[in-house]
């Protein structure tokens, strides 16, 4: 139940909340003061009285979600953070009795090592349940959010205990509502009927070029009902009363996710301000400061001041309610565990990370085969029995589970649908930017899921999969039908530099694996990780499997680069760099280059990432600096690739767009043919005998 308000020290929390983000801005020079002032009633109503959030534990699994979407009224939050006493948790999930923001963090808001950074940032600031920055994305994940717990409710709940139940909460501006991606996510919510969430909107009408009307003039309302949501509308963001209503009203609508309208407008102290660009993207000025003070009753001359009793309001409003919520749930969970210890068992390993024992003796081991079979037929058989030992692996697909053979078959997988939220198989739709903003919002509530995709089609899903890198969080991409080897399909589904713009996204392992046991082995690799996101890249077509009793083990993947085939004893001549389907070119190639005289060396490269994370000493043992004669073999861009064959080096890769043709055509074309590379090969060995010989 809402606690009881009192409507002067209610005003007085929220002009708090006003003053903190005015000053912030402006000691900062930086920043947007006018939605934190506009929106401080709607997040005082929202965390003061129906939050389900206990500041002193807020990573308590069934918290209640509240996701700032529009970043750049990052103050509002931080503002919030503070006042509501929420406490820090480190890495370890060690709460450390400390403020998560701290009066000085507010006071150098924007400055180096403040946890108050420009836009809300995850694992940065404790409270914080998403980075949010590119708009439409926290809206987006909220959904992710939403459909984690009521994926949880199904797994955990039982009788006499419910142990989710969460909500999810996301405030949002003009904004989001213009991104795609909001259509996407808010088209997937209304599907799905996510009652448990809540997206509300602060409807301004301005933006930082202007007001909207210059470029939107939907009928927003209209648009969501359209989508299947209940939609409410709050004609003024100060009504207490009615914003309150509102979230009761939301809570107890039992079939459908809603909106709230909430109606305001940026204006400050002095009676005809309303210099839309200051309060939007701009620090107000001490003048203008001063009147708006003046307005509030609020002493003209005080900075970052909070009002004896302002603290002791939010401490017996949320601070207590939260308390107690919390302290129930865990005194539930204790039965719980005597009653279900398996279920809690998994759900302690969850929200840690941590995997179920024994779950890596599911992980198939594929035999020798010239034949081969495709990585995406390899990873299907792989996922399905970890997901088998692992309950909580879920996922799907931007309707393509058919091609990237991602759906999970084993008995009782079941489907995630608006009628049963119980099964693992989630349904996307023609959706990549949504999907991948939900699969984060999935991996934030512990949940681990895998999304998957064509790989020339991760262009739609980059800013989420760059977001989870920012944000150190497990989640996993498969992108299939890896290169040229597309086909017919012509050079608008053939990727190119897909690649190396992966590759350049810090903290984003890419893998791509080159035969049935490399992918399994990425899968052994890539589960074990618990803050690093992953892009596995599989093959369409048929890589022969590797006769592992001839060649080195496929282990050798997890230090992302190792000798494949070596030359007995000899110093190499050349060394052949191959990733993906293109490894077992290089093998063959290598043979050709015995019989020539020239000893190769086959090194297997499927992750640049892991392979840097190597001390020297190893990776110099894989790729000696004296043998300088080096090819490298990808059917994709070569950019970045001089890395490992050196500036004397040759880089056997795609230099234009693909084209329309049958495989084997397109191989001859671009020259990923054994002969081609036995000639790059040859003439890097001869080249070498040259330099040698002159020094």
């Amino acid at each position: 139940m809402p606690t009881v308000r009192e409507p002067d020290l209610d005003l007085k929390c929220i002009h708090t909340i006003r003053t903190l983000a005015i000053d912030a801005v402006q000691a900062a020079n930086s920043g947007h003061p006018g939605t934190p002032m506009a929106m401080a009633p709607v997040a005082y109503s929202l965390w003061q009285r129906h939050l389900r959030f206990d500041p002193d534990d807020p990573i308590w699994p069934d918290r209640d979600r509240f996701v700032l979407s529009m970043g750049h009224a990052s103050m509002l939050l931080y503002s919030m953070l503070h006042l509501a006493g929420v406490k820090a948790v480190n890495p370890k999930y060690e709460r450390l009795g400390d403020l998560s923001v701290k009066l000085d963090d507010i006071q150098r808001f924007r400055q180096l090592n403040s946890r108050c950074p420009g836009h809300p940032e995850y694992r940065w600031t404790s409270g914080i349940e998403t980075t949010t920055g590119p708009l439409g994305q926290g809206v987006a994940t909220s959904v992710g959010m939403a459909m984690a717990g009521r994926f949880m409710a199904q797994r955990f709940n039982r009788p006499g205990f419910e142990m989710f139940g969460y909500r999810v909460y996301a405030l949002a501006g003009d904004g989001c509502m213009m991104e795609g991606i909001s259509s996407e996510a808010a088209s997937l919510a209304g599907h799905l009927r996510l009652s448990n969430l809540c997206w509300i909107y602060d409807n301004n009408k301005i933006t930082i070029e202007g007001n909207t009307s210059w470029a939107f003039s939907e009928d927003v309302a209209t648009r969501f009902l359209g989508y299947g949501w209940n939609v409410l509308r709050v004609g003024d963001a100060n009504d207490l009363d009615v914003l309150d209503r509102a979230f009761v009203t939301a809570a107890k609508t039992p079939d459908r996710p809603t909106l709230i309208i909430v109606d305001s407008h940026i204006a400050y102290g002095s009676p005809n301000k309303q210099d839309t660009s200051a309060a939007h993207g701009e620090p107000l000025g001490e003048d203008e400061i001063r009147l708006t003070k003046r307005a509030y009753g609020w002493p003209e001359d005080a900075k970052f001041d909070v009002p004896a009793g302002v603290r002791e309001h939010f401490a017996a409003g949320i601070g207590e309610r939260g308390r107690s919520l919390r302290e129930a749930w865990m005194k539930k969970f204790a039965e719980y565990e005597k009653a279900h210890p398996a279920l809690a068992d998994e759900l302690h390993r969850m929200q840690r990370r941590d995997l179920p024992e024994g779950w890596e003796k599911s992980i198939p081991t594929f035999p020798a085969d010239a034949k081969g079979m495709a990585g995406r037929d390899a990873s299907a058989k792989v996922l399905n029995a970890a997901a088998k030992a692992i309950p909580w692996l879920i996922g799907g697909s931007a309707d393509l589970a058919p091609s990237t053979k991602t759906r999970l078959t084993f008995e009782g997988a079941g489907d995630f649908t608006s009628d049963g939220v119980a099964g693992r198989n989630l349904h996307f739709g023609v959706r990549e930017h949504a999907m991948g903003a939900v699969l984060n919002g999935l991996a934030l509530s512990k949940v681990r899921p895998f999304g998957s995709g064509f790989l020339i089609f991760s262009d739609y899903c980059r800013p989420a999969i760059r977001l989870s890198a920012i944000m150190e969080i497990p989640t996993i991409w498969i992108f299939t039908h890896d290169s040229i080897g597309v086909g017919e399909d012509g050079p608008t589904h053939q990727p190119i530099e897909q690649l190396a713009s992966l590759r350049a996204i810090p903290g984003l392992i890419t893998i791509r694996p080159g035969d049935a046991n490399e992918v399994a082995e990425a899968w052994r690799t890539v589960l074990e990780m618990k803050h690093e996101p992953v892009v596995m890249i599989l093959s369409r077509q048929a890589m022969p499997t590797v006769d592992r009793t001839q060649f080195a083990p496929a282990s050798g993947l997890a230090k992302g680069a190792y000798v494949l085939a070596d030359t007995k004893g000899a110093r190499p001549d050349v060394i052949l760099i191959g990733t993906g389907s293109e490894v077992s070119l290089c093998l063959q190639a290598r043979d050709r280059l015995k019989e020539k005289g020239i000893n190769a060396r086959v090194v297997s490269m499927p992750s640049w990432e892991l392979f840097e994370k190597q001390p020297r000493e190893y990776r110099d043992s894989v790729l000696p600096p004296d043998v300088t004669a080096r090819v490298s073999v990808e059917q994709a861009s070569t950019f970045g690739w001089s890395r490992y064959v050196g500036l004397t080096g040759h880089s056997v890769g795609m230099k234009t767009f693909g084209a329309s043709a049958p495989l084997q055509e397109l191989q001859k074309k671009f020259g990923f043919t054994v002969d081609a590379v036995v000639e790059a090969a040859t003439e890097q060995a001869q080249k070498k005998k040259v330099s040698s010989a002159a020094s």
